[in-house]
């Protein structure tokens, strides 16, 4: 297509003629489908040479039908792109913008932003490097980043001209010249806006006989009978009448079905697996739809097996579901897409905590061809790639009504929080699943939620907040009469108070869950506790009764599978015991712990490290130590106050 003004103005920024060695920003905008992305991809890779560390590409989603990406999750993805570790990407936007911004320092990178929808959630992604260049695209021109520098390349509609040649290049330019008019009738019914020649364009090429003057009349009758479908203006109506007219003629019924039920799937992206669920087809055949779907250009690939819709087209398949299937039938493709998400979460606790109890009765639609796992760490990174989809799916789940589903999706995360943090998700993530708790009228469920945001708040060292959940827990164990579940209470009431440093109150509670939990013959649970009260007692300097019991703490974990906690249990011993055998079993379990991606526990182990340090008078190692175990946490969105006053009296 002829973007030569556009492209020449690209190189100008690049060169930065127009600045005074300021960072580069473009807004590329324009209206829905005139081609901005595509301009902008283009320009990207012809200047790829211009670029020698690479390149950045995030779809903020600011047009999308459900929420746009968050700024902070953003750079957790450019982040996690320069190879740093998931569990240490820090949690909160002020950090990692921090370390974002440290990485690209010096670089020359191009970093496209794509479907932006406001200043503020560009911004903390401009990389401040004055070799780097930045496209952001968006059908909003963005006037507060072209007050602070940035350059404005406002997209109209192609040149007639311009359109001829891109509807030719598809299907071929014997065709346009034998109905000239007709062509030209073709590309005004398009607004002659790119995504909506290219879409006619594909249609006309899998119709080879098919006169232009055919498709016209039909696009006029669709455009039509589609006003409906208008999401703002009339070249939006435009595009969605071509859309309509490229779903019509897909060849079969298995492939129209499959693109307007994938249309009403949760998340952005979806795979072979989750597909073939939601549209309760084999894998196998699924696969060969998708496939055709790409070739349509209805469908887009996307990293790691998984495609996502344009914007757009994802929308007319979901209009398409609402006027093509009944309500039931709709209802039942989101349950199954949902159910998708529980059942393998399920698998996920049950490979990396299979003593964990869980029991996600809420499955209706257990999947025929269920996604299976070689080992934690792939169950993990599983949980940990799909959590904005997983996120969409609690969402979802909530809307239509499915409020068990919605819960136990949300406890189902742990395993993910529990190992790799993500904190600064959690709490959102946590509090969804109370509310779907409380509205399914499940006082247990609202319980354990009610533990879920309690750890939540403790995790981000909010301790009054934490405690407030922990004592509303406990009132509805005590009103259901159930003792398990008080003794879990009790303990973590017990943890709030160690970490208030009030020792001696923690002790009390700690002891009292100890025993309720010796008297139900819970082995694993008393290991934990045993654990906890070792912790405590250790720091009232009471290492030799500390020793005893984790003695017996590792004696019961022996037989559990359960890497996290008998690293823990070592890491306290070695606390406990002191001197070169302790530090030398406390380093040996930092590595364990780093071996499994527990950030918790490494943090765990680095502050034993140095309170051993600190107890041989070493200050300054100690001090090293605390804050290295104050990053680990900070790069999983926890914080302790422990930590903050252990340093703080070395600061005196």
């Amino acid at each position: 297509m002829n973007r030569h003004d556009e492209l020449a103005l690209l190189d100008d920024i690049r060169s930065g003629s127009g600045g005074t060695g300021a960072p580069k920003v473009a807004v590329v905008s324009g209206p829905a489908g005139v081609g901005k992305t595509a301009m902008a991809l283009h320009w990207s890779h012809r200047e790829h040479d211009s670029f020698p560390d690479g390149g950045l590409f995030a779809d903020l989603r600011g047009h999308a039908t459900d929420k746009p990406i968050q700024p902070t999750e953003v750079l957790g993805w450019f982040i996690r792109a320069f190879g740093v570790e998931p569990k240490r990407v820090p949690a909160g936007l002020a950090e990692r913008s921090a370390l974002y911004q440290s990485l690209v320092s010096g670089r020359r990178l191009v970093v496209m932003l794509d479907n932006a929808i406001s200043v503020a959630q560009v911004t903390p992604l401009l990389p401040a490097s004055a070799e780097s260049v930045t496209i952001v695209t968006s059908r909003w021109r963005l006037a507060g980043l072209l007050m602070r520098g940035a350059r404005s390349v406002q997209l109209e509609q192609l040149s007639p001209r311009s359109s001829i040649e891109l509807l030719g290049r598809t299907i071929g330019g014997e065709r346009i010249r034998a109905e000239q008019e007709s062509a030209e009738r073709l590309v005004e019914l398009c607004a002659r806006l790119p995504l909506a020649l290219c879409v006619a364009a594909a249609r006309l090429a899998t119709r080879p006989r098919w006169p232009l003057s055919e498709m016209v009349q039909a696009l006029t009758h669709e455009r039509r009978r589609l006003a409906e479908l208008s999401i703002g203006d009339e070249d939006e109506t435009k595009v969605q009448a071509a859309l309509a007219l490229s779903y019509n003629g897909l060849s079969s019924d298995d492939i129209r079905r499959i693109y307007r039920r994938l249309g009403l799937f949760p998340g952005t992206t979806f795979d072979s697996w989750s597909a073939a669920a939601t549209v309760a087809m084999p894998r196998a055949h699924v696969r060969e739809l998708l496939e055709i779907l790409i070739d349509a250009n209805l469908l887009d690939d996307a990293p790691g097996g998984h495609y996502r819709f344009h914007d757009l087209i994802r929308l007319h398949a979901r209009e398409m579901a609402d006027r093509d299937e009944s309500e039931e039938v709709r209802a039942r493709t989101v349950h199954r897409a949902v159910d998708w998400f529980l059942s393998t979460a399920t698998t996920v606790n049950r490979l990396v905590m299979p003593y964990r109890k869980v029991n996600f009765d809420a499955v209706v639609n257990e999947p025929a061809e269920p996604l299976t796992f070689a080992d934690r760490a792939q169950a993990l990174d599983w949980l940990d790639d799909e959590l904005p989809n997983l996120r969409a799916a609690i969402q979802v789940a909530m809307e239509q009504r499915l409020f068990p589903t919605a819960w136990q999706l949300v406890d189902a995360l742990w395993p993910l929080f529990l190992y790799r943090g993500r904190h600064d998700e959690r709490l959102e993530i946590d509090r969804m699943g109370l509310e779907a708790a409380r509205a399914c009228a499940d006082a247990e469920a609202e319980a354990k939620m009610l533990n879920r945001t309690g750890l939540a708040h403790r995790a981000l060292g909010e301790l009054d907040e934490a405690a407030a959940d922990f004592h509303a827990a406990l009132e509805i164990w005590r009103r259901e009469e159930n003792r398990y579940r008080i003794s879990g209470s009790t303990r973590r009431l017990g943890l709030i108070e160690l970490d208030r440093g009030h020792i001696e109150e923690a002790v009390v509670l700690l002891q009292e869950s100890l025993n309720q939990y010796r008297a139900a013959k819970e082995s694993r649970k008393v290991a934990l506790l045993l654990c906890d009260l070792s912790e405590a007692l250790i720091e009232l300097g009471k290492t030799a009764e500390a020793v005893d019991h984790l003695a017996e703490a590792e004696g019961l974990l022996a037989e559990v599978d359960d890497p996290h906690n008998r690293a823990r249990a070592r890491i306290l011993l070695g606390s406990a015991r002191g001197g070169e055998i302790g530090t030398a079993l406390v380093e040996r379990e930092l590595e364990e712990m780093k071996r499994i991606g527990s950030a918790i526990g490494q943090a765990q182990a680095l502050q034993a490290l140095g309170d051993l340090a600190l107890r041989e008078h070493r200050e300054q190692d100690a001090r090293t130590l605390y804050e290295e175990a104050q990053r680990v946490l900070a790069q999983s969105g926890s914080r302790s106050r422990q930590l903050q006053e252990r340093l703080s009296r070395l600061a005196r």
